[in-house]
């Protein structure tokens, strides 16, 4: 139990928090505001997901939100021009991995800080990006939005498709040699070295599903609207850092577990309907998500200090 207490005490507080939306302001519930909300946060639990794997081995990518932006539009362009979903897809997971290679071959090929090679990447990407687009948006085929399905048949197959990547990736990180491997040189890469792992192979492959993830994330969200904004993803890298932190993965690396990165997320999305529906001025949604977000933090180091001792 002790174990699972970080990802518990998540579990908490969400819990917690639904109980009191469900006495004070059952209107929270509704199907349709309350499919919509999880459907806007499906994107971003794909990306919180290898945002937790490149944490917990001990690298940040502070990229992904331009990442983002670069692979939204560059599907939009390329469903533009009449390509089929069916290829759309591929080209920006492979978009997305594409641009983490980047960062992985700088970081795990020429040992370069992370914060500062994606620092670079993301001012290099979004301005890119700004220049050639000058925030035209990309107007979509029809047939796109919501995969040619009906709005709820969209959301829900957008909000299974987060889970199901959720599932597999968690169940990964406990059966599969490489999701171990992981844990073992983020908690420690010199003595996962000595056991014969390669800390910088799995850093630059990490850097690239983060980016194939980003890319996947894109496109699930360019199918909820007609249009793609070349500003989407601003702000993504501060709120999938903050769901992951949140969730119990350890800033230190070697520690965390996606179902409390999920439950992480899922805490600091309901933050901003609770206080809609209690009629509290918005601005103090940045200042509640920064407390639980510090506490978490101050957690994780009293934690740290305590095994040490």
């Amino acid at each position: 139990m002790k174990r699972y207490f970080r990802e518990l005490s998540v579990a908490g507080a969400l819990l917690i928090l639904l109980l009191v939306l469900a006495l004070f302001a059952p209107a929270f519930f509704q199907p349709q505001p309350l499919r919509s909300l999880l459907t806007r946060e499906a994107p971003t639990l794909v990306v919180a997901c290898g945002m937790a794997f490149v944490i917990i081995i001990r690298q940040i990518d502070i990229s992904v939100g331009s990442q983002f932006a670069v692979c939204s539009v560059c599907a939009g362009l390329l469903a533009a021009l009449k390509w089929p979903l069916v290829l759309v897809l591929p080209a920006s997971v492979a978009l997305g991995a594409l641009m983490g290679a980047f960062n992985g071959m700088l970081v795990a090929g020429l040992r370069l800080p992370s914060i500062v090679v994606t620092l670079a990447t993301m001012v290099t990407w979004r301005e890119a990006l700004r220049w050639q687009r000058q925030g035209q948006f990309v107007n979509l085929p029809d047939n796109l939005q919501w995969f040619g399905l009906s709005q709820s048949g969209g959301q829900w197959t957008l909000i299974g498709a987060a889970l199901v990547v959720l599932t597999l990736l968690a169940w990964a990180t406990r059966h599969l040699a490489a999701g171990r491997f992981i844990y073992a040189i983020g908690s420690d890469a010199e003595a996962a070295r000595l056991a014969g792992l390669r800390p910088q192979s799995t850093t630059f492959a990490v850097f690239v599903f983060m980016g194939a993830l980003v890319g996947l994330a894109a496109m699930m969200n360019v199918v909820q609207s007609p249009q793609v904004d070349p500003k989407s993803g601003s702000g993504l890298e501060l709120k999938v850092i903050a769901a992951a932190v949140v969730g119990g993965v350890a800033v230190s690396g070697g520690r965390g577990r996606l179902w409390g990165v999920f439950a992480g997320l899922l805490l600091l999305a309901c933050i901003s309907p609770a206080l809609t529906h209690f009629h509290v001025e918005a601005y103090w949604e940045k200042a509640i998500q920064g407390a639980i977000i510090l506490l978490a933090v101050v957690a994780d180091g009293v934690r740290s200090r305590k095994q040490i001792r």
